[in-house]
């Protein structure tokens, strides 16, 4: 299964991830502090930055990483921030990161971002009162590929929230060229980076609990990826569940506040029930 069905080109995700909008605000007084533009990791251009959303209260509290859409190659951290934000109503601390972009950087420098933001987020734990042995990490569209990837990769996550997310590009045809930009080259030319750069390949009986969540009318990222991943957790015995968001396409089910609230829910089981 890969990319894009019908008429619906790889053009498609670049422009459909940019316009990825904000969750509304919360209306009530917050219960937590905002803190901005933490340096993660340094890297060759620029500093990679962090927002973090401290819950008050003594904590320790579980903490939750949180990463952005946008095909790789545009986006920021802001777009996680209404979902970082209700994370830390729940009693979450919420890190939002930015991450390298392709086409200049290529896979795997956004994974690997998410893995020193990790380690960050455990090496800074009293500090933001984060307990390092409760986390997980949440993303949509690409974000939602790449904690996909977290989960799949033995990085000791407790639990993973991906929505709307690519999970497998090991059938994209061998001559497209839609992920080139990203991945390098085709899939004929750069098969190990195709099998590396999918979730679904690294599927084991130890991995994380997973919450998918999906637009019915995706079609951008088909809704088979999410459904052949999670069947196939469930047949190694982890818990895995796909919500599936009616009617809704891959903007729609971003900003969907029934697919958000079950998210939430499937976290509290799995990261304060320990």
């Amino acid at each position: 299964m890969f990319f894009c069905r019908a008429n619906v080109t790889f053009s498609a995700v670049l422009a459909g991830c940019v316009a990825l909008p904000a969750l509304p605000a919360l209306a009530a007084e917050p219960s937590y502090e905002t803190i901005r533009s933490l340096v993660y990791a340094p890297r060759e251009d620029e500093p990679l930055r962090a927002d973090v959303y401290r819950p008050a209260g003594k904590g320790p509290f579980p903490g939750v990483l949180c990463v952005h859409g946008g095909a790789w190659t545009v986006g920021n951290k802001n777009q996680m921030a209404a979902i970082a934000r209700q994370l830390a109503e729940a009693g979450y601390t919420a890190v939002t990161i930015n991450y390298r972009l392709a086409p200049k950087y290529k896979f795997p420098a956004q994974i690997e971002d998410c893995r020193a933001a990790l380690l960050w987020m455990r090496e800074n734990a009293r500090q933001y009162k984060i307990d390092p042995d409760r986390l997980g990490a949440w993303g949509y569209s690409a974000g939602g590929h790449l904690v996909a990837l977290l989960g799949t990769s033995g990085t000791g996550l407790k639990a993973v929230v991906a929505g709307g997310a690519p999970c497998d590009f090991r059938n994209v045809p061998l001559d497209s060229q839609r992920l080139a930009f990203w991945l390098g080259g085709t899939r004929h030319e750069l098969p190990k980076i195709y099998q590396a750069a999918s979730p679904a390949e690294f599927v084991s009986a130890d991995d994380p609990p997973m919450f998918f969540y999906h637009g019915q009318l995706d079609g951008v990222v088909p809704v088979e990826h999410p459904t052949e991943m999670a069947a196939e957790l469930k047949r190694l015995g982890v818990t895995a569940r796909l919500y599936v968001v009616p009617k809704a396409g891959h903007l729609g089910a971003f900003v969907d506040r029934s697919a958000v609230t079950e998210a939430v829910r499937f976290l509290d089981q799995h990261l304060k029930s320990q």
